[in-house]
Order: C-alpha cells, then structure tokens, then sequence
C-alpha cells in the first residue's frame, strides 16, 4: 500500500522520467524499443490529469489530517480536466476546506459547482445539499436554506450526525414559524433528530438545549 501511494504522489515526475528515457531510447535504439517506455508516461501523465490524487486524500480525511488533505488537493493544477464525478468531489472537498477557514461564500461556490456536476455517490448528494444549506441559513437567506436541508433529507444523509443536524434546522425552522401546526413539526423533526443517535458533541448539546421547549409543546 505504501508503494502504491507513493506512486499515485510522484506518478507525475515519474512519467517524466518514462518519457525522457523514451526519447533517449528511441533516438538510439528505435521506437518499438522505447514504446514500453512512451505507454508508461503517458498513463503516468494522464492519469494525474485525469483522475488526480484522490486516493491519497481519502487516506488523510480518515485520518483527520485536514492539513495534509489540504496539500494533495493543491497537487491538483488543472481540476477541470479531472474526470467529471472526481471533480465533482474535488469541488466538495474544497467547500468542506473552505468551510473550516470560515470562507463560507468560498465553501457555497465550491459547493455549488460540485452540485452542478453532479454527485459521485448518491449518499454523496444529502450531505453536499446539507452545507448549502447551512451556509444559506448563515447568510440570512431562510428560505433557500429550508429548500436545500429539506432536499437533504429527502435526498438521504449517510452519517449519523449530518442527518440529526439537518432535522434539528428543519426544527429550529418550523419554531421560527411559532404558528401551532409548524410548533407540531418541530416537534416530529426533533423526535427524528434524537432517533438519529447522533455522537457528535455540538448536536448533543444543541438536542439538550431544545429539549425542554420541545416538550412544552403540545401534540
């Protein structure tokens, strides 16, 4: 495994190297000698245009090594070239970036291109929805955020903790509304926020808050 991320890391100057030692075989020996050589570089070559490092990121995400995640992302020179559903989670990778720099009008624009391109995995799609979202509620625009958290959930959040997230903003959603059917639906959004047996310390804590106004609501 090691090897193999070393050579998705270096595949570029590595067919560099292929294709120099091509040339020097060809002018001296012919090209049927040096075509193993020209095959190598270019698949060395296309294949980090093409298809990128992305391999390699996963590895620092499941890590949680945002930083060096970071770094094989700007090994990236050209995303538009990448293959359409890997540039589609090159762009996602990039929101998710710019979101923990607090670029939230960065991480909506990498968010948006990804959406556009379309989702490499389906259960990809609720979780891209969901930031949309969130950055819409945080720029004030409630309405668009209640459309992509809505879609979010229809589209299906794969992890625990994004789908408690996006019920608990469809909750806080319906509350601001104040009228007694909308109170009622923040009531059934919170009881699907807490079914989710989410882990992740900021939605407990944010479940906690809610949960004796939650209850005071009839229904």
């Amino acid at each position: 495994m090691k090897i193999y991320n070393w050579l998705l890391r270096y595949r570029f100057w590595l067919g560099l190297v292929a294709l120099a030692l091509a040339i020097g075989v060809n002018v001296y020996a012919g090209f049927w000698q040096s075509f193993i050589l020209y095959l190598l570089a270019v698949v060395a070559i296309a294949s980090h245009f093409f298809i990128g490092p992305m391999r390699l990121i996963q590895e620092y995400i499941e890590a949680g090594d945002m930083e060096g995640a970071e770094k094989v992302l700007n090994m990236i020179w050209f995303p538009n070239l990448l293959y359409k559903p890997i540039r589609s989670a090159y762009y996602t990778l990039k929101g998710q970036m710019a979101m923990m720099r607090q670029d939230f009008a960065g991480a909506e624009q990498h968010m948006k291109r990804s959406e556009q391109l379309g989702m490499p995995m389906a259960e990809a799609e609720g979780a891209n929805k969901l930031q949309l979202g969130m950055l819409a509620m945080q720029r004030g625009d409630f309405k668009q955020g209640e459309n992509y958290i809505r879609a979010a959930i229809r589209a299906g959040i794969p992890d625990a903790d994004g789908a408690a997230m996006a019920y608990l903003q469809m909750c806080q959603i319906y509350m601001q509304k104040g009228d007694i059917r909308s109170l009622r639906a923040a009531k059934e959004m919170f009881r699907k926020a807490k079914a989710q047996k989410a882990s992740n310390k900021e939605v407990l804590e944010q479940i906690k808050k809610l949960n004796s106004y939650i209850s005071r609501i009839p229904g």
